[in-house]
């Protein structure tokens, strides 16, 4: 028999893989290597090896290893080779025994679960594959390799972003869109999708348009997250839209899901086929991800930037009026739960002066403050409403703004409009000659601006001269 590259000749394989001593009944499982060489010899093929006694009991895998819990793989059972021969990736030189080149595609431990002469079921902890694996005999050298199907976790705290700036190293981040939309997770096996929110409520039911995300992703069995939206009429995410949904009555859910669908942006994949993804980087996720083709009437893979493209992502994002873009490093793993600086959050914020119409009673540790502002903007018919700002201030900025307003207090609201019964409730309103400059979001469809926060006073702005920005 020709030598191995070590120089070692394989061990006989007359008595098969079953030849080791199997575990006595109520023993711990056994722990050894395993290792899964990509052999480019004649044809190509993965060789499968198993420490057990000493040696490394080998399959070949014409096709791989399997991914997909529903499609098994032929495994031909092929000579022991020495422990040695685990480390090896390198060319053998032609003429000799498997010549060819070789390289190691994963390795680490294993767990025996079951070995006998028909088959051969572990666990597998490696970079790869992790998980459970099963090879059962089909003939004498024939075998089959299965993956098994693993529970899903019954929930993951989605990983959040925290605020900040565009990277200053551009080429180590991946860029999204930051959706306008419901965060939700989507557990998804045996043809079904089950949703939780951020705060890991089952919100299934309230989108049944998504029931068929389970059937897309077929026989597998996979983790997303993502984010539910509702598109406007620009087919672009409107988080008006999609409060009509978030609030809905059990009984309007039909009826508002043909009047106002939802689609489902999968931006993440967290488990797939009973390996957890958590420790791959951020670029691998997303690899595999990309490869499940989500792309449905109702549920999409949106894209995902790289190359030193976060200031041309940011400005599709403004372009398209959304909140801003998430920056992620590629090399990240998933934290869940945590609000990590692998994940920023880069917000499209624009600015505005406003007039100040009134204030709304603090509470708290603003108790006899303001703790917000009623503000407004100049239309066609006078001073219209456009919501209140109730953060930005510093200590100083409360008490100046308090000296300022407290002497322009007067009876009757100076907005045009009416003002929402929530945000009247308790106003005191104030003659209209202040101008304060705020930071926010957007814009709502009611004329109402979205997170608005405080920048300034700004005496030297005419309020009558306020009026809404493009």
């Amino acid at each position: 028999m020709p030598a191995t590259p070590d120089g070692q000749r394989p061990a006989a394989a007359g008595a098969g893989p079953g030849a080791g001593a199997a575990p006595a009944p109520g023993e711990p499982a056994s722990a050894g290597i395993f290792v899964v060489q990509e052999h480019h010899a004649r044809r190509l093929h993965w060789d499968f090896r198993l420490e057990r006694d000493g040696v490394l009991v080998s399959w070949a895998l014409p096709k791989g290893v399997p991914d997909d819990p529903g499609v098994n793989h032929l495994a031909v059972h092929t000579e022991d080779h020495p422990l040695e021969y685990a480390s090896f990736s390198g060319e053998i030189p032609r003429g000799e025994y498997g010549a060819g080149a070789v390289t190691i595609w994963d390795h680490g431990t294993y767990q025996t679960v079951k070995w006998d002469d028909r088959e051969v079921k572990v666990f597998l902890h490696g970079s790869r594959l992790t998980g459970g694996y099963v090879l059962f005999r089909t003939g004498d050298d024939s075998w089959m390799i299965h993956r098994e199907r693993l529970p899903l976790p019954d929930r993951i705290e989605p990983m959040l972003a925290r605020p900040g700036d565009l990277p200053a190293d551009d080429g180590s981040w991946a860029y999204e869109m930051k959706w306008d939309g419901l965060r939700a997770l989507a557990f998804i096996g045996g043809g079904r999708a089950r949703l939780l929110s951020r705060t890991g409520q089952d919100i299934t039911s309230g989108y049944p348009e998504l029931g068929g995300l389970g059937a897309a992703v077929g026989r597998r069995q996979a983790v997303l997250d993502g984010e539910i939206v509702a598109m406007g009429a620009d087919s672009w995410p409107d988080f008006e839209r999609l409060q009509q949904r978030m609030n809905a009555r059990p009984a309007a859910v039909a009826r508002l899901a043909e009047s106002v669908p939802v689609t489902y942006l999968a931006f993440d994949l967290l488990h797939l086929d009973g390996r957890p993804l958590l420790d791959e980087p951020y670029r691998a996720r997303r690899a595999l991800l990309e490869e499940l083709a989500l792309q449905g009437a109702r549920w999409q893979t949106p894209p995902s930037f790289t190359g030193e493209a976060g200031a041309d992502v940011q400005a599709v994002s403004r372009q398209h009026g959304l909140e801003g873009i998430v920056a992620k490093r590629l090399a990240s793993r998933y934290e869940p739960g945590k609000r990590t600086g692998s994940w920023r959050k880069v917000k499209n914020l624009r600015r505005q002066e406003v007039v100040v119409g009134g204030w709304k009673p603090g509470e708290g540790q603003r108790a006899g403050q303001f703790g917000s502002l009623l503000i407004g903007v100049q239309g066609p018919g006078g001073l219209e409403y456009a919501g209140h700002v109730g953060t930005g201030f510093s200590q100083q900025a409360l008490d100046m703004l308090w000296q300022r307003l407290t002497p322009l207090r007067r009876a009757a609201p100076p907005f045009a409009g009416a003002v929402p019964p929530e945000h009247a409730r308790r106003a005191v309103w104030v003659e209209p000659v202040l101008v304060i400059e705020v930071s926010f979001t957007g814009w709502t469809q009611a004329g109402r601006m979205r997170a608005p926060s405080y920048q300034g006073l700004r005496t030297d702005k005419d309020p009558a001269e306020v009026t809404r920005e493009p």
